[in-house]
C-alpha cells in the first residue's frame, strides 16, 4: 500500500526569490493545495524563499486556517517562541529520537494541521519520518483484527508526570504551570477538572495526570480510518511514571495493551514510513489527523532548526 505522491511535492517553478511574490501566488493556488493534501496527507514546498521565522509566518498565514498557539495546548514538550505562531518542534536533545506521533493526540485539544519549516538543515540525521496512519491501521486490523477491535471500542488513558520545574534536558519536561497555563494549584485542578482529568500531587512538587478516554482510532472525511493517537511515541520513549514506575499508557478500559501488539505496530509502522530529509527552506504542510512524524537523531556543529506552526480548520 504505497503511493509515489506521498507527500505531494510543489517546487518553485516560477523561480520566485521574494516572499511577496509567494505569499501572491499561495493566495491564488491555496484552494488546490488543500486539495492535495486532503489526498495525499503532506504536502512539501521546496526551493521557496523561506529563511526565517517570520517569512513562515506569513506563508503559513496564506492558506487562511485558524490559529492554534502554543500556549493553549496541553503538550508538555519543551519550546522556543519565535512569534506568537511560530516555535521550536522541538528542543530535545539531538541524540533524543522523537517517535512517531499525532501532535497532541494524548490531549482533548489538538490540532488539525501542521506547518514545518526547516530554517538550518542538520549536517548529518535530523529527517522527519513521515507515516500515513491510515495506511497503517488498514493494514493493522487486516493482519490483527482482535487487537485492532480493542483499540478502536477501548481507546486509551495517557498518564503523564510533569515536573515543577521545567527540565530542559527532556523532550517532554514543560512544567505543569507552563502545560496548563495556570500560576497556582487551585487554577491546575480546576483546568484538569473542566477537561475530565485525574491527577495526583507527588512530594515533589510534581504533577501526574490521567486523561479521561481518548480516541485510539479516529475516522476521516473520506471514510477511512487513522490510528490517531500516541501509542508508537509512549511505547517506544515516555518513561515510567511516579515511584511504582506506572505505565504512561493504557486501555481506556485500565487495561494493559498486549505487548506483542505494540511490537507488532512497531514493525508495521516501518512499512510505510517516509523520512523527509531537509533542505533549508523547505515548508511542509501536514494534515495532523492522517500523518503521523517524528524526528530522527541528529549530529554535526551546524544546529538543526525546524519550526512548526500548528493550525486548526475553521
Amino acid at each position: 500500500m504505497t503511493d509515489s505522491t506521498f507527500p505531494a511535492i510543489v517546487e518553485n517553478q516560477a523561480g520566485f526569490t521574494e516572499v511577496s511574490e509567494v505569499l501572491d501566488w499561495l493566495t491564488a493556488e491555496v484552494a488546490r493545495f488543500k486539495e492535495q493534501l486532503a489526498s495525499t496527507g503532506a504536502v512539501l514546498f521546496r526551493g521557496f524563499p523561506v529563511s526565517s521565522p517570520e517569512d513562515f509566518d506569513a506563508f503559513s498565514a496564506a492558506f487562511g486556517y485558524g490559529d492554534f498557539t502554543y500556549k493553549e495546548s496541553l503538550s508538555n514538550a519543551v519550546r522556543i517562541n519565535f512569534t506568537p505562531r511560530v516555535f521550536t518542534a522541538n528542543e530535545a536533545p539531538p541524540e533524543v529520537e522523537i517517535f512517531l506521533h499525532h501532535e497532541m493526540a494524548q490531549t482533548p485539544l489538538s490540532p488539525e494541521k501542521l506547518f514545518f519549516c526547516c530554517l538550518s538543515a542538520a549536517e548529518e540525521g535530523g529527517a522527519t519520518p513521515l507515516c500515513r496512519s491510515d495506511w497503517l491501521y488498514a493494514a493493522f486490523r487486516e493482519r490483527h483484527p482482535e487487537w485492532a477491535r480493542q483499540f478502536a471500542e477501548l481507546g486509551l488513558k495517557y498518564k503523564i508526570q510533569m515536573p515543577a520545574q521545567a527540565d530542559a534536558d527532556s523532550g517532554q519536561g514543560r512544567s505543569w504551570c507552563s502545560t496548563l497555563s495556570v500560576e497556582t494549584v487551585d487554577e491546575a485542578e480546576q483546568r484538569l477538572r473542566t477537561l475530565g482529568y485525574s491527577w495526583r500531587w507527588e512530594e515533589d512538587g510534581s504533577l501526574i495526570t490521567t486523561t479521561p478516554v481518548m480516541p485510539a482510532v479516529k475516522q476521516l472525511p473520506d471514510g477511512s480510518e487513522s490510528f490517531y493517537n500516541q501509542v508508537l511515541a509512549a511505547h517506544l520513549g515516555w518513561k515510567p511514571v511516579g515511584e511504582d514506575k506506572e505505565e504512561p499508557l493504557t486501555f481506556g478500559d485500565d487495561s494493559a495493551i498486549p505487548g506483542e501488539a505494540l511490537v507488532e505496530l512497531d514493525r508495521l509502522s516501518k512499512d510505510f514510513v517516509l523520512p523527509l530529509d531537509w533542505q533549508e527552506g523547505d515548508v511542509a504542510l501536514v494534515d495532523n489527523h492522517r500523518v503521523m512524524h517524528g524526528r530522527y537523531p541528529f549530529t554535526g556543529s551546524r544546529k538543526r532548526s525546524v519550526v512548526v506552526c500548528l493550525a486548526r480548520d475553521v
